[in-house]
């Protein structure tokens, strides 16, 4: 029985993961919602019987602590993390560009985008949580590639594409020093591409049914050869 723990679950692209893993009995779902006073109405509505709901702020390094503490007694002696899905994120200053980023925003979608997959995979790493194979996506943007950027007329999300640019360097880093605790684990990071949610905003072409079931796809087929690669939802590498 597959283990799958998913940041960010209670809207958007994170509850569309939860909603396509809760289609199979077989596999248990850990989904994270920020606070205890988070709305999961939607998310109890498509949870199976398997699914266990949990806070996890990931713009804090305490509740992450907490969460991991948690988790233990919630899975059970033994029991570990087949799939991390670092989905939570924030886009809260799309209109500023490389003239006008604020200090305190930057240091915010850093915070949660880069510091928080950065804290959970090593507090889960602590807590013995994570499988010798585990599979680890860290959700990154086109936006955060500097090639695609480059071809971006106007640019924009100046400061949300620099966290996550940081965030695809932190998943090459993890990469390699996964390995020397879990063995056989692959990271990678990947683009969901531009889906209709409410951070996708107007102008989003994908539905996140079609960008949840071809990530799923993806990383349920990653091998040994894909650890620290750059992937967008169909399974396509994307340029650096």
């Amino acid at each position: 029985m597959p283990v799958y723990c998913v940041t960010g679950a209670n809207r958007g692209l994170g509850l569309e993961f939860v909603r396509q893993l809760a289609r199979d009995g077989a596999n248990t779902i850990v989904a994270c919602v920020r606070s205890s006073s988070t709305d999961t109405a939607d998310l109890e509505a498509v949870a199976s019987k398997t699914t266990h709901v949990l806070v996890c702020d990931t713009g804090s390094g305490r509740s992450i602590s907490s969460f991991a503490e948690a988790l233990t007694s919630t899975l059970g002696s033994g029991v570990k993390i087949d799939f991390l899905l670092n989905n939570a994120g924030v886009n809260s200053v799309s209109h500023q560009n490389a003239l006008s980023i604020g200090e305190e925003d930057l240091h915010r979608e850093i915070q949660i985008n880069v510091l928080g997959p950065a804290t959970t995979v090593s507090s889960l790493i602590s807590a013995g949580l994570l499988a010798d194979n585990a599979r680890i996506m860290n959700m990154t943007s086109g936006l955060g590639s500097m090639e695609r950027s480059l071809g971006i007329n106007p640019r924009k999300c100046a400061t949300y594409s620099i966290s996550k640019g940081a965030l695809n360097m932190l998943t090459v880093h993890q990469s390699g020093d996964l390995r020397e605790k879990l063995k056989e684990c692959v990271v990678v990071c990947m683009d969901p591409g531009w889906v209709k949610t409410r951070m996708g905003g107007e102008g989003a072409v994908l539905d996140a049914e079609v960008s949840i079931g071809g990530m799923l796809r993806t990383v349920h087929g990653l091998g040994e050869q894909d650890n620290g690669k750059f992937f967008t939802y169909d399974g396509s590498v994307v340029p650096w």
